[in-house]
């Protein structure tokens, strides 16, 4: 993949100052190519980045150490392709968010992020049995018509979801909370390993980056962003599955949602949504007949 010099200074920027390319809109303004990234003073950064003159004068000191740092062959070396949203390869979808990720950082087959269509399946990470049966018959449509299926490889419903895609010979995305030199939850490794060989790790965050409370809200976004449709399976009525819906419904994507047994708690979530308006799903053939 060419990597352009305002890619390789917004790749430099980003290391130091990792954000949400909406944070950035003012210096990318008043300089589109970045030229002058390396020569602002402290006092235009914190202008331009709306930042306190102290962050600003660290910021700079890092610029400085970092302005002939090759950090795309850098990333090579890890079997890290970064993709900076300046880059022609940067997928659109993403660019319609309000706080679209500054940079993609992947692992493994890059060419599932161009598959034409992405379907997120989320759900509880307390997700039950119900949600594996429940993708036995929702996931292989899916893969038949070359759909990739969107998860965050969280536990429960996200692991069923990637492993669904897996079994029945389909890829998929797991859209990660934190950097490629991290790995959470641990008892994914293996899964992990699996996807960043035969299928595609994703993550906005730079790969030193370890994984916080608020990274994983903010993943959410990115799973809805790049699928065109979503299906919910097992969820609590308030939970982070609720968060990525909300930005599905801002982001106009379908919503499909599991019908549950009326005694679980975790049915609460995908019954409320149907009564919201969101489809029921039983069978992935579903997704093309509503479309």
């Amino acid at each position: 993949m060419e990597i352009t010099e305002v890619d390789k200074r917004l790749l430099a920027l980003h290391y130091v100052y990792p954000v949400p390319f909406n944070k950035l809109s003012e210096i990318m303004r008043n300089d589109p190519d970045l030229e002058l990234l390396f020569n602002y003073y402290a006092s235009d950064l914190a202008r331009l980045l709306q930042i306190p003159e102290i962050k600003a004068v660290r910021l700079k000191e890092q610029l400085v150490l970092h302005e002939k740092t090759p950090f795309h062959l850098l990333y090579h070396q890890e079997n890290i392709i970064p993709i900076p949203i300046t880059n022609k390869n940067y997928p659109q979808s993403l660019k319609l968010l309000v706080d679209p990720p500054t940079v993609l950082y992947l692992r493994g087959m890059t060419s599932v992020l161009k598959a034409s269509l992405k379907v997120a399946i989320i759900g509880s990470r307390k997700a039950t049995d119900y949600s594996k049966k429940a993708l036995s018959f929702i996931v292989p449509p899916l893969v038949d018509k070359g759909a990739v299926i969107v998860s965050g490889l969280a536990k429960g419903a996200d692991t069923m979801a990637h492993e669904s895609a897996i079994q029945y010979g389909g890829k998929t995305i797991a859209v990660l909370g934190h950097g490629l030199f991290h790995l959470y939850p641990y008892a994914n490794r293996h899964l992990a390993q699996e996807i960043a060989k035969k299928h595609l790790l994703l993550t906005e965050y730079p790969p030193y980056m370890k994984p916080a409370k608020w990274t994983f809200p903010m993943r959410n976004r990115i799973i809805s962003g790049l699928s065109e449709s979503v299906i919910i399976t097992e969820s609590n009525e308030k939970s982070g599955t609720m968060s990525t819906v909300d930005h599905a419904l801002e982001h106009g994507k379908a919503i499909y949602a599991v019908p549950g047994p009326i005694t679980s708690s975790l049915s609460l979530g995908p019954n409320k949504l149907i009564v919201q308006g969101a489809k029921p799903i039983w069978n992935g053939f579903q997704v093309f007949e509503m479309s």
